[in-house]
């Protein structure tokens, strides 16, 4: 018998999620989704309150969970859920899946000794989203700048994932990239992919260099002293979650063109993004299947 997964809130990444599944024959059900379109045929809505006899194989909880630690996400509706709410409709041996759990949602879940399992933290989802992230800021430069995105001074803070992927594409269109980093080894990493290259500490004056800067690190290393030194017709684009990693109150002051992307892949490109949730889930259970 095929496995049955209620897939709860989030945007339309999730859709696309549900889609993928009943392609794997699998029993899909939706909630939190009257403000959108479901899959005609092959996808299940439930409202609420939920059936009682509707006991699920596996939840999948959106990405994030839950905007204020209590509520499920639910941008496509008006329902407000509680996170708890859905251990009710979970088998026995059931698993619910989440990204970026609430400390205390989760301690609540596996108290009533349910498995909770966080997508997000898996390497394969954080490498395709980067992949994803990248294109995303790729098409807002395109959007957002008055020249042609070859041959563009840039200057992207950080190297991690997103910010390799962004290398890779940029250097595809023959952009002078400069990766500034905090660690010696970040900074090695950037002259392997050819990049040149500063310590985040020696950030300053240098910054009316570019005409594109990308924020990719959580924390607010372009600080009022250093917007001043951006250059007007420089568009910022921060990438990082938050609180972000610029002073948006200064640079609104200052007259700066910055645009902060967050959630980018569901807004970006929705269907890979939700195959992406779809596969990392298939590859924890295969896992756990296998003991692994």
């Amino acid at each position: 018998m095929s496995e049955k997964y209620l897939i709860a809130g989030g945007d339309m990444r999730f859709i696309r999620l549900a889609e993928y599944l009943s392609e794997r024959n699998c029993r899909v059900f939706i909630t939190g989704f009257d403000k959108a379109s479901a899959p005609e045929g092959k996808v299940h809505t439930l409202s609420v309150p939920f059936p009682p006899d509707e006991k699920m194989d596996h939840i999948i909880l959106p990405l994030p969970v839950s905007n204020d630690g209590i509520y499920v996400n639910m941008p496509c509706s008006d329902d407000r859920v509680p996170i708890e709410a859905y251990a009710d409709c979970l088998k026995p041996d059931g698993i619910i899946f989440g990204g970026r759990f609430p400390d205390k949602a989760k301690q609540i879940l596996e108290d009533r000794g349910i498995t909770v399992i966080d997508y997000s933290t898996r390497e394969e989802f954080a490498v395709l989203n980067a992949i994803a992230t990248a294109e995303g800021a790729l098409q807002t430069i395109i959007e957002e700048t008055p020249t042609v995105v070859s041959g563009q001074k840039i200057l992207i803070i950080g190297m991690g994932r997103i910010s390799k992927a962004l290398i890779q594409i940029l250097r595809g269109f023959n952009c002078d990239i400069t990766v500034a980093a905090r660690k010696y080894s970040a900074l090695a990493w950037a002259e392997v992919y050819g990049c040149k290259h500063i310590h985040t500490n020696e950030l300053g004056e240098n910054l009316e260099d570019y005409s594109v800067i990308i924020n990719t690190v959580p924390a607010v290393l372009l600080d009022s002293e250093r917007l001043r030194h951006i250059r007007n017709d420089c568009l910022v684009i921060d990438l990082a979650s938050k609180p972000g990693g610029v002073d948006f109150d200064t640079a609104n002051a200052l007259g700066k063109k910055v645009i902060w992307l967050l959630s980018l892949p569901g807004k970006a490109a929705p269907q890979s993004a939700g195959e992406t949730i779809g596969k990392t889930i298939s590859n924890i259970l295969t896992e756990r299947s296998a003991g692994g």
